[in-house]
């Protein structure tokens, strides 16, 4: 039996808020409706979704992810983090396996702060402004990357 390719799904800080948190930028769906989603239209996919407030417990992801062996990429939203970790960026590079950047909202088109991304260049892409999309888009991307590497 085949195993079936496995993604995580990695949401930083107030990511647990989508749905309620200024829902004219980054919409009405929940993260729990963004990662049924997801597990619908992959079906041959196995998922790992996690969210957290801390910086730390992603890290920790990042390596677990990578350590326990079989996972094939990581969709990340780091939310702020995205915009100061140096220790987020540090972990990305730390790390083989291939993690693609993804934003809800386009930050090019946002505050000045959110426009620069610490980790973009550790990444292997980025997708912003997709809305939910964004997450598919990350997806499709890995798969590209399994099927092309």
């Amino acid at each position: 039996m085949i195993s079936a390719m496995q993604i995580v799904v990695l949401n930083g800080p107030n990511l647990s808020r989508l749905g309620k948190r200024e829902p004219e930028v980054y919409g009405r769906q929940t993260l729990d409706d963004i990662n049924c989603e997801l597990a619908a239209s992959f079906p041959e996919i196995s998922f790992e979704f996690f969210q957290t407030e801390f910086e730390g417990q992603l890290l920790e992801k990042l390596f677990q992810s990578e350590d326990q062996g079989g996972c094939r990429g990581v969709v990340l939203n780091a939310g702020a983090l995205t915009h100061y970790s140096i220790a987020l960026r540090d972990a990305i590079s730390a790390i083989t396996i291939p993690v693609v950047e993804v934003h809800l909202s386009n930050i090019y088109a946002r505050e000045e702060f959110r426009r620069r991304s610490v980790i973009s260049e550790v990444c292997v892409g980025v997708i912003s402004g997709f809305g939910a999309n964004s997450y598919h888009l990350g997806v499709r991307a890995l798969l590209g990357i399994a099927h092309n590497g």
